[in-house]
């Protein structure tokens, strides 16, 4: 039989996960008949007439997203109101409408185009309750509705790298509530995009429980086969307009997911990494009053740090205005995250230094951590082992970056950073990556990173410092 570290540490990433995972930060874009009404949830009876964006124009939203360092880009495509903004032939709820392009236009296909044309990935937003369809509620007859418009979706703009689902289910009319037929939407994907993955109400990608930009100190991957229970994602989810939701935060209650004590009764494991999806400003949609309240630099990289940083992918949503481009205001302060982010992470100060590792296995020795990849990675013989790092001169230290090789799982459940004797940093989880960002500079010529605890062996993909 296997013991516990054995079973956790055969659980690893499908590749559309580590695809996914890769990617690290990308963008969510809001946009519908919302961006006109001053409303986060429609209902479904807008006139499609409201929506026209006259200086339209997807490159710019792509250009500002590269700027941040972005490589993706999510965009909703239908969300609660039912206004689609491509010409589906399932219902006229849609631009072609609407005065956008005479009628002849389609965002999706725009967008789609963009990110290609800009070296960015895209992916879909879908919402499976409509508000506007009448036959939401009947079962059979509103799956076969949204599985038609999700076909459409998956088989008409080229490469999906991602089909985001939320959990709402509110009444429709008569006062019914669709029971979701979640197995026959998560087959249309798999079957039409493979390598698309399913996220929040999804089998591959899990939502870190809040809108706020909350993080977990521990993020594991390696959890429970339960979470992935869309019912209980859905009872979760939001489930009515709310700023108060918006801006909850990850509870004390549920802030170990994965470490080895907390699956140690667990019969079923899964590889279920998470996302943080937070947005550049107060609401999803855009609104004038908020041109404003776009979140500060340091606001948002923090953000970044904690969520990319922190064994988790980070997708911030960037709401188009009324004319159909992103505000100044949201594109200058993209533009400052991607510079703030290159220039924390320009430099590793390893280039030059010494490493050494007690108990490394041969052939996987801890300066096969010096280049990022997995081809060739650092590989302790036990459970535990010290890293020691020389730097020809006094250092100025700001960041450790450390990463595992996630194809062999993860393993890491407790490690500490210290400048010489000095404790810098204690934590558990690496995971994909961890970012650790010590309180002040610190000025040293030797760096150790004690791995204290690890299942079966610790691994390093990459080891950086800056």
């Amino acid at each position: 039989m296997q013991n516990i570290d054995q079973r956790l540490t055969a659980v690893r990433p499908s590749p559309r996960q580590l695809a996914l995972q890769q990617m690290e930060f990308y963008a969510f874009a809001h946009f519908t008949v919302n961006t006109y009404t001053g409303l986060e949830w429609g209902d479904g009876t807008e006139d499609p007439g409201i929506f026209n964006p006259l200086e339209f124009d997807a490159s710019q939203w792509v250009s500002a997203l590269k700027a941040a360092g972005m490589k993706g880009l999510i965009l909703t495509c239908k969300h609660h109101d039912g206004f689609c903004l491509w010409p589906s032939k399932y219902t006229r709820h849609t631009v072609a409408a609407s005065p956008f392009r005479g009628g002849r236009g389609d965002v999706v296909r725009e967008v789609s185009d963009a990110c290609r044309e800009g070296g960015i990935k895209f992916g879909v937003y879908l919402s499976p309750w409509d508000r506007h369809q009448p036959c939401y509620g009947s079962g059979k007859e509103y799956d076969d509705y949204f599985v038609g418009q999700l076909t459409e979706l998956l088989t008409g703009y080229g490469e999906i790298f991602a089909v985001w689902f939320d959990g709402a289910c509110g009444v429709g009319p008569g006062g019914k509530k669709q029971a979701y037929d979640w197995e026959r939407y998560y087959e249309t994907v798999r079957r039409l995009q493979p390598g698309a993955c399913m996220n929040v109400c999804g089998p591959d990608i899990r939502w870190c429980g809040n809108e706020a930009g909350s993080t977990r100190e521990s993020e594991w991957s390696v959890v429970p086969r339960r979470m992935r229970d869309t019912e209980k994602i859905a009872a979760d989810s939001q489930q009515a307009d709310s700023e108060e939701f918006r801006q909850r935060e990850v509870s004390a209650t549920d802030m170990d997911l994965g470490s080895r004590e907390i699956l140690r009764g667990e019969t079923e494991l899964i590889w279920y990494p998470a996302e943080v999806d937070t947005s550049i400003r107060p609401g999803w949609f855009y609104h004038p009053e908020e041109d404003d309240k776009v979140k500060g630099l340091e606001e948002l990289f923090d953000t970044y740090l904690r969520s990319v940083g922190g064994n988790a992918t980070l997708l911030l949503n960037i709401p188009p205005a009324k004319s159909g481009l992103f505000h100044e205001n949201d594109v200058s302060r993209l533009r400052e995250l991607g510079e703030r982010i290159n220039k924390a992470f320009a430099d590793n100060l390893l280039v030059g230094a010494e490493l050494s590792a007690e108990g490394a296995e041969p052939g996987h020795g801890i300066d096969c951590a010096r280049e990022d990849g997995y081809g060739e990675y650092f590989k302790g013989s036990g459970s535990s082992c010290e890293i020691t790092v020389r730097f020809p001169k006094e250092t100025e230290v700001s960041y450790i970056m450390l990463k595992e090789n996630i194809t062999d799982s993860q393993r890491i459940e407790r490690f500490r950073i210290f400048d010489g004797g000095r404790l810098l940093f204690e934590g558990t989880v690496v995971g994909y990556k961890k970012i650790v960002r010590l309180p002040e500079p610190v000025r040293t010529g030797l760096l150790r990173i004690c791995i204290d605890d690890s299942r079966c062996y610790p691994t390093l993909s990459f080891l950086g410092v800056y």
